[in-house]
């Protein structure tokens, strides 16, 4: 797999989870914190969740007449790659040498 730097919108879901990294947060509200509609959170989610970063459980004791929803939590390897975009995004950018690989997040 290539590595690469996430996009944007990647960050700002990782740094809203990151905010409390241990908490289950519903995409729904996640969307709205980040200002992402479904369409372009669902995708993010489950990149993230195939690489093992996100973990996804489904709600349980939902309301009556509601279905239950999917619940979403960093990882312990997510919540390390939270903390290395946060590190980076504090941190004045440094220019590479030749040769050196860049970071993946």
């Amino acid at each position: 797999m290539r590595a690469r730097r996430p996009s944007p919108q990647t960050v700002a879901v990782l740094l809203a989870f990151a905010k409390d990294p241990a908490a289950w947060r519903y995409g729904y509200e996640l969307g709205q914190e980040v200002g992402l509609k479904a369409g372009s959170l669902y995708p993010i989610l489950i990149r993230l969740s195939d690489r093992g970063l996100v973990e996804s459980s489904w709600e349980t004791g939902p309301p009556s007449g509601r279905p239950p929803r999917h619940l979403y939590r960093l990882t312990e390897e997510g919540i390390g790659q939270a903390a290395a975009v946060q590190r980076e995004i504090a941190q004045p950018s440094v220019p590479r040498r030749v040769g050196e690989p860049r970071s993946a997040w």
